[in-house]
Order: structure tokens, then sequence, then C-alpha cells
């Protein structure tokens, strides 16, 4: 499980999070969804150690992710597949060198880094794109490597930061699709940082809306597509009430 304890995190004068609490339960999609810029990339980041709370707790298995030394660290990141908004793929190696990439730091001998690779890219149904280079493919293609890569390691947990940002709606709903079987084929506990309405509800079991650095609200998807409050209906409706951003 993974748990935000009143986590503050500011960056010079600029607070991000502001006392934000949140439990990621077991086995289910949770989407933290809010305005542009509210910090939801930001909390995604501490849960594997790529920023620190200035106060407050990151848990992942019990585990405070800010107390872990460096080996410590490493390992608890074996457990946990990040997806980056832009895919992060290295441009220098073919897509199968992207995902053994990991494979190999982890100490696994060959065959069992091109099994892994095969059946990875055979669930993104990409296995004809193994030997391409990332320049060779589109945007969508590029996105759907970056959730191989991270299925590939066989991980507990999935982070997705803006899965589907710059795609079009047909590629968008394919990588909801795709986000949705991975968690039924894998067993994962995912969580998605999201500010597509659209894509949000269609992969959510859970949704936790962040505004002005804590949680304003959270819920199922559907108590939060019934909320009542006026600021998550508007930003779900496309019209935020007059100073929702204040």
């Amino acid at each position: 499980m993974i748990q935000f304890e009143d986590v503050h995190k500011s960056f010079g004068a600029r607070t991000v999070l502001d006392g934000f609490s949140l439990i990621i339960p077991e086995g289910q999609t949770t989407v933290l969804m809010g305005f542009s810029g509210t910090g939801k990339s930001v909390a995604l980041k501490h849960i594997v150690g790529l920023l620190e709370p200035d106060a407050g707790r990151v848990l992942v298995d019990g585990q405070s992710v800010g107390d872990l030394d460096y080996e410590a660290l490493m390992q608890l990141r074996t457990r946990i597949g990040f997806v980056f908004q832009f895919a992060a793929l290295f441009d220098s190696l073919t897509v199968h060198d992207n995902l053994a990439l990991g494979l190999t730091r982890q100490g696994l001998p060959p065959a069992e880094i091109a099994t892994r690779v095969r059946e990875s890219l055979r669930l993104v149904e990409l296995t004809e794109a193994e030997h391409h280079f990332p320049s060779e493919l589109s945007g969508g293609m590029r996105k759907r490597v970056g959730i191989a890569r991270a299925i590939a390691l066989r991980p507990r947990y999935i982070l997705y930061d803006e899965p589907t940002t710059g795609l079009d709606p047909v590629t968008t709903a394919a990588m909801d699709d795709l986000m949705v079987r991975a968690r039924h084929e894998l067993g994962v506990t995912s969580v998605v940082v999201t500010h597509d309405v659209r894509s949000a509800f269609a992969v959510a079991d859970r949704i936790a809306f962040l505004h002005q650095g804590r949680i304003r609200q959270a819920g199922t998807a559907e108590e939060i597509r019934e909320t009542d409050d006026p600021l998550v209906r508007g930003f779900i409706h496309g019209h935020p009430p007059t100073g929702a951003h204040a």
C-alpha cells in the first residue's frame, strides 16, 4: 500500500503540496486529478524518491521512502514501474534494448530478459517494433513502449504521469484500454496522474482531486462523478467556478 501522510513540498517561495494526505488501495487504479500545476506529478515523484518531502512522510509497503538509504531505495524501485509523460526512451537504443536495460541491471540472465521483453511488447501490441528505434515510432507507440518497459520489471506498482497528453482521441482511448488491461492481467496497483477527465473516468477505481496542495475530495469514480462540490463538479464539466484556481 502507498500512503501520503501530511506531505508538504515547496520550491523556493512556491508551495506545491500543503498537507497532502492520501491512501492508495491495493490492487486498484487511483487517479490523481486536478488543474494543471497543482502538484500531481510532484506527488507521484515522491513515491519513488525522485523528490523528498519538506515535512510529512510517504510510505510504500510500510517503508518511509525519505528514510531509505541508497541501496534500499534502489530495491524499492524494482517494485515500481514509472511511465513518464514523454516516455523517456533512450533514442540511441532499440525498443528491445530500452526494455532490457532495467532487467540487465537486475542481473537477469539473457534468456529471461528476452522472454520478458517479448511478453511485455505483446501486452502493448508492439511485438513488431522490437528492433525499431524510438525515432521510428509515433508518439502513441513510444508511450506504449514506456508502459512495456514498466511492465517488463514485473512491478507491484505502476505510476503513470500524464499518459495521454498530446495524443489524439482514438490513441487516448487505446492507451486507457491498455492501462485497464495491464491492471487486470498483472494485478498491479496503479496510480495515474492526469487532467484528462474522460481518461480519468475510463481507468479509475478511485479518484482523488488535488487542489491547492491537498486533497479536496477522494472517492470512487462514481462518487466523484456525482459530487456536490462546486469546484470538482465544475472541473469535471469543463466550467470551473470563478476563483476556482485561487
